[in-house]
């Protein structure tokens, strides 16, 4: 199988996971690494290509993003800022610097993924309290889902989908819409600073692009009948298996 097909089938399955679930990256960045890509490059090429997912994910979901035009305004600001800064740190990290951590972001993209059931439903905002107080603590943890975004990709999807269920969000597929548009600011701006890096391997960022975008959508549609824990289960493992690989071997 040549190295195209390879990051064309895994980003497809990653484009899913994400509209579904999230955790893709942990598809696509290792599919990067097995075909050559040094992990740094793996994860800019990986991060540049990611808007189309969220396109056709949150496509996939308009017709449950009409009645929450309100709280999408709301975090934009947040999304557009922290997956900015988040590029920025990741473009200013030394090389050396970003292959040592690579084994802790991934344990903790799975972990959190691991964890999504319990983080949707943890409550930060007792219902008594007032709504102001809620949507602070909505708005700063959107800009640090969106800084870790801009840095690091994987799991950013769970970690919004725990805050829209602090925002008051319970049904999960309008959720899923709302993740999607805003994973779409995070990774336009986040993506827009990266492809200044000279780090970008276009070939692969134009097959991700063309992946994630069938694979969104795909995930969108079918999300109702997918057997969802089942994909977070198979990511889960082969996240903790990823970890520690490359804390063992290095990456």
């Amino acid at each position: 199988m040549s190295n195209y097909v390879i990051i064309l089938v895994a980003s497809i399955l990653a484009g899913a996971t994400n509209a579904i679930a999230g955790g893709g990256t942990l598809i696509t960045f290792p599919a990067l690494l097995w075909v050559g890509i040094n992990p740094l490059s793996s994860n800019i090429t990986n991060t540049v290509a990611l808007w189309t997912g969220s396109i056709t994910g949150a496509w996939g979901f308009k017709e449950r993003l009409a009645e929450t035009k309100e709280l999408l305004r709301f975090l934009t600001l947040p999304s557009l800022l922290g997956g900015i800064l988040g590029a920025y740190l990741l473009m200013i990290t030394p090389h050396k610097v970003f292959d040592f951590i690579v084994p802790f972001l991934v344990l903790f993209a799975t972990v959190v993924l691991a964890l999504n059931d319990r983080i949707n439903k943890f409550n930060l905002i007792d219902n008594r309290n007032k709504k102001n107080k809620s949507l602070v603590a909505v708005f700063i943890l959107q800009f640090l889902t969106s800084l870790y975004g801009g840095y690091f990709a994987a799991g950013i999807g769970i970690l919004m989908l725990a805050t829209l269920g602090i925002a008051g969000i319970t049904d999960i597929h309008t959720a899923n819409g709302i993740k999607n548009v805003l994973s779409l600011f995070i990774n336009i701006t986040s993506g827009l600073v990266l492809i200044f890096s000279g780090k970008v391997v276009w070939v692969y960022a134009f097959i991700l692009m063309l992946g994630f975008a069938l694979g969104g959508y795909l995930g969108a549609m079918i999300s109702q009948r997918f057997d969802g824990r089942k994909v977070k289960n198979f990511v889960v493992l082969w996240g903790f298996i990823l970890a520690v690989m490359f804390w063992v071997k290095g990456v």
